[in-house]
């Protein structure tokens, strides 16, 4: 039986022969035209320590489809390191990966006419950028993580890349001495794999196990340690079987898949991001799912584990606790997953959770039982308000009072607001607003870790208010409220900010307000000039030109009419 898309397609005979040919110059016989042809969307580069330990999972990869009966097929996607280009000009160009490797395995996969593929990633917008493209192609296609960097050490303490920027912020203000400061930054990353708390990069990860496009106990395992490569090996072989079995993507994320993945994200304290991101993804599965969908899911579920950036411990712990297949099981006893859901080992999620301990060991606190949760419900709040009336994104843990009502402190820049963090002139019960940074003004949406992490590490991190129509990295928390939506350079309100106007953050109430007339915000808006794009060619123009609003994702390919 061959289930060979190429082979089954093209026309007997005469017509077959230079297409064939190709192959053979490969290396392949005969007989190897009835084998499905799997791709290896292989993330590996050595910009990022993320990616820098992907080339030993793609070998991986090939060896179990091979084993398995099928071709594997290797093909690359680019990444940015989103913890490298931080504050620089490089950190726009972040989101806009994501649409680049999207269109990569899209393209990689329609073109060469694979039967399935693997795609192996590192960095934040690898697993977006993979699962989109995966999802658009819809062949069956498993995503490979490249699995989380191992703590730094210092001074009996664990580090990771958020402790640098926070010791920016302690010392600037005068709190660490200049020896400490140099060996955090020398100790932080000890080696390859992606930052190590509950941070985009794991965020995501977790949420494709909870998804069912990633193996059971995948998604917190280190990159350094033995067991990942045993578990690619297992997944190139669980993608060749549903290849044979025809489990596309599309059958296994439904809404009620992405509620489960949303509940796992909220029950781990995860990223900010995951918001922008499922919008995405969802968009490209063609499943109907909103903003106010996340808000849904939030005010049922609990938050279940004490990790980083607001808890204590990092994604390894995670894994050495029972990973996200514990935490999937305490959610699902407690009627918070959909144990029916398909997943790529072609079982239920009940299926595979079956030899899950119902409740967590106790020996261990990173996980939480069910009536002891870190918080009653999830982190990430959806605020509307007449500042955001499409919704915007506050993460709300690790706060004794998501509330704050200050005078607006206004930059239309990262890096001067920055400046004034360093230069001491924020002082607490300001809330800073940093605009034209969102899909279309920044463009690329940048990632705001180097202001908030100084605010941290100034000991502002929750008596300083910090909006944007910009993004936070997985590793910010404090009193944050991003993905303002209209953005600034589409005229949102955020443009009309003046400074020392007062602003209401209640996530209590969630509501984002600026607490002005609306006869002033008219008279204000009568006088609002758009200003000229930052960029007129290349890929952040085309970013900029096309992007929606990050209320429904900043995809490129949501066309009206």
């Amino acid at each position: 039986m061959s289930f060979n898309r190429r082979s089954k397609n093209i026309t007997e005979g005469v017509a077959r022969a230079p297409n064939r040919s190709m192959y053979y110059a490969l290396g392949y016989q005969a007989d190897d035209f009835s084998k499905p042809m799997i791709g290896v969307a292989n993330g590996h580069s050595t910009i990022t320590p993320c990616n820098s330990g992907l080339q030993k999972l793609a070998d991986a990869a090939v060896i179990g489809i091979k084993e398995a009966g099928g071709n594997p097929q290797i093909f690359g996607t680019p990444t940015i390191s989103d913890g490298m280009a931080m504050g620089t000009e490089g950190m726009k160009y972040s989101l806009v990966s994501r649409e680049v490797i999207a269109d990569c395995v899209e393209t990689c996969v329609g073109g060469q006419w694979m039967d399935g593929v693997l795609v192996v990633g590192g960095c934040d917008k690898n697993m977006p950028g993979g699962m989109m493209g995966m999802l658009r192609a819809n062949v069956p296609a498993l995503y490979v993580y490249g699995g989380t960097i191992l703590p730094g050490k210092y001074k009996g303490q664990d580090l990771n890349i958020v402790s640098v920027f926070e010791a920016v912020g302690q010392f600037s203000a005068g709190k660490m001495a200049e020896e400490d400061f140099c060996e955090i930054e020398r100790r932080a990353i000890p080696g390859s794999g992606s930052c190590g708390g509950m941070y985009t990069a794991n965020t995501m990860s977790s949420s494709f196990e909870a998804l069912g496009l990633s193996l059971p106990y995948s998604s917190t395992m280190a990159n350094v340690e033995d067991e990942i490569v045993e578990s690619v090996k297992r997944a190139a072989a669980i993608l060749v079987e549903a290849v044979k079995k025809d489990i596309k993507p599309r059958d296994i994320v439904t809404k009620q898949a992405i509620e489960n993945a949303v509940a796992v994200i909220m029950a781990t304290g995860g990223s900010t991001n995951a918001v922008l991101h499922f919008l995405a993804i969802a968009h490209a599965a063609e499943v109907e799912w909103t903003i106010d969908d996340f808000e849904r899911v939030r005010q049922r579920t609990p938050v279940l584990c004490d990790l980083k950036p607001s808890g204590k411990y990092l994604a390894i712990d995670l894994h050495h606790a029972g990973g996200i297949p514990q935490v999937m099981k305490v959610l699902l006893k407690a009627g918070l997953l959909h144990g029916d859901c398909l997943t790529i080992t072609g079982k239920t999620v009940a299926e595979n959770l079956a030899d899950v301990p119902d409740a967590p060991r106790a020996d261990q606190d990173v996980i939480r039982t069910i009536d002891k949760p870190m918080y009653e419900q999830g982190h990430l709040a959806i605020l509307k308000g007449n500042l955001s009336p499409e919704g915007c994104v506050a993460k709300i843990t690790g706060l004794k009072n998501p509330v704050i009502t200050g005078p607006a402190r206004v930059f239309d820049d990262e890096q001067s607001a920055l400046a004034a963090i360093m230069a001491n002139k924020i002082v607490a019960g300001d809330v800073m607003v940093l605009r034209y940074l969102g899909p279309k003004g920044g463009p690329g949406m940048p990632e705001m870790l180097a202001p908030t992490g100084a605010l941290i590490g100034q000991g502002l991190g929750e008596s300083v208010g910090l909006i944007t129509d910009g993004r936070f990295s997985g590793g910010t928390w404090g009193m944050v409220v991003g993905h303002v939506a209209p953005e600034a350079y589409a005229g949102g309100n955020i443009a009309l900010v003046k400074e020392g106007d007062s602003i209401t953050i209640d996530a209590h109430k969630l509501l984002l307000e600026l607490n002005v007339d609306a006869s002033e915000l008219d008279r204000r808006r009568a006088e609002w000039k758009r200003p000229a794009p930052r960029y007129t060619r290349g890929v952040l123009a085309k970013f900029a030109m096309n992007a929606s609003s990050a209320s429904q994702g900043a995809v490129l390919d949501k066309f009206e009419g």
